[in-house]
């Protein structure tokens, strides 16, 4: 039995430790997602597979890391977070010791499986522990967890690609694997559920919408507001993953790779300044969003944040051929993304209740599963027309329904305090 259903209470400062906690598991596996564009190239260039073949690994990736969760979920909701995340860890220093070896697309695609399956349990887990521990402040918890998952990557980006210009990109996977690994697996025997408790000593602003009780996830799968949120889902993540899987082979497509860019007193190349500036804007959000959302309710929030997205990837189209705009407004693009990954998981259990948070969260998770599959299609897209206009115009066209939806559609819906 999950230790959620214990009615001692845990010092004030303990739920903070297990937040930490939580953020430092999020930033071992986010290079799992955010790094895997620095051996895109590298792949293709030793193995001559295709783009769109290399990226199918990506999209193996996200679809084990998200639809497998809600399974993940139910055993910690019942038997609490410690072994599932430690598992997790297991997976994902053994998924990249294994694309190290890696010498066919079958065993790529084994590695992201594997991958997959580990990211997500620690994912699912950290963010459905952050929203349980923090009924007040649910916005700002999950933000700061995600934000590890975000910005954690930035971290490695240049060590990354310094070791795979200098020892081959077989060594990155081997030794990040192995790093990433042990650090979940040691930080997993650090973290516990909440005790019932938590919810009464520190219940949520009371002008935030609220689940009347706590909807299983059958009754949820039923609901309007959970479709309408898996389909806002889609919408956003797609343009993300895209930005995300594609941002190299984008950059040399528009031959800025390479050109050495000025900015905040740093000078890098355009495509090394675009991952690192990336990478902390989509973390810096999530903490910052998940805060406001907390106080102006997270409709408007997700309304603000998904118009600003599709802008800032057409702009990108637009004047990405510029090094410096590349950089800048590839960070726009990410900032705006960025906050769905606090706000999603804050809205479900705002309106699902906490009972279930953890396995609910996760299925509404399945949706960026649902999004990965057009990662591949995009690249096999782009080879045969020679051009991203198309992939960032609907991405763009993507954003700009899901903000008009968060208003028109998902705000009415849940006014009232039921689920319909």
């Amino acid at each position: 039995m999950s230790r959620s259903n214990s009615s001692v209470p845990a010092p004030p400062a303990y739920r903070w430790l297990q937040l930490c906690a939580g953020l430092l598991c999020m930033i071992a596996v986010a290079n799992l997602q955010y790094g895997w564009t620095l051996f895109v190239h590298p792949l293709h260039e030793k193995h001559g597979w295709s783009l769109g073949s290399i990226q199918t690994a990506f999209a193996i990736f996200v679809i084990a890391e998200t639809w497998l969760v809600p399974f993940e979920g139910w055993f910690v909701d019942r038997y609490g977070p410690k072994l599932i995340v430690f598992g997790g860890g297991v997976l994902v220093g053994a998924a990249w010791m294994l694309n190290s070896v890696a010498d066919s697309l079958l065993l790529l695609y084994l590695g992201a499986a594997l991958g997959g399956i580990g990211a997500g349990a620690v994912y699912g887990t950290c963010v459905g522990n952050a929203v349980r521990w923090f009924p007040d402040r649910r916005g700002l918890a999950v933000g700061i967890t995600v934000a590890g998952f975000g910005a954690g990557s930035a971290l490695s980006i240049i060590p990354i690609q310094e070791v795979i210009a200098t020892r081959g990109y077989e060594a990155a996977f081997l030794w990040f694997g192995l790093a990433q690994g042990l650090v979940v697996m040691v930080t997993a025997w650090l973290l516990r559920a909440p005790p019932e408790i938590v919810a009464a000593a520190t219940p949520a602003p009371a002008h935030l919408p609220q689940a009347a009780r706590d909807v299983g996830p059958l009754e949820m799968l039923r609901s309007r507001i959970f479709w309408l949120l898996y389909l806002m889902f889609i919408l956003v993540y797609s343009g993300g993953l895209m930005a995300t899987a594609q941002i190299a082979p984008i950059a040399r497509d528009f031959k800025v790779a390479d050109v050495p860019v000025s900015l905040l007193g740093l000078t890098l190349p355009a495509l090394t300044f675009a991952l690192t500036l990336d990478r902390v804007m989509n973390g810096v959000t999530r903490p910052l969003c998940g805060w406001i959302s907390d106080r102006i309710g997270r409709e408007n929030t997700l309304f603000i944040a998904f118009l600003l997205e599709g802008a800032g990837i057409w702009a990108l189209w637009v004047y990405g051929q510029d090094p410096l705009l590349f950089v800048v407004l590839g960070g726009i693009a990410f900032f705006a993304w960025g906050e769905t990954a606090s706000l999603f998981p804050a809205i479900c259990t705002d309106t699902f209740g906490m009972k279930y948070a953890t396995t609910n969260a996760a299925l509404l998770y399945t949706a960026k599963g649902t999004a990965s599959l057009l990662i591949p299609l995009a690249s096999f897209y782009v080879a045969e027309t020679g051009s991203w206009r198309d992939v960032f115009l609907a991405a763009a066209l993507f954003n700009f329904l899901a903000a008009f939806l968060a208003l028109a559609a998902l705000k009415p819906l849940r006014l009232p305090k039921t689920v319909h």
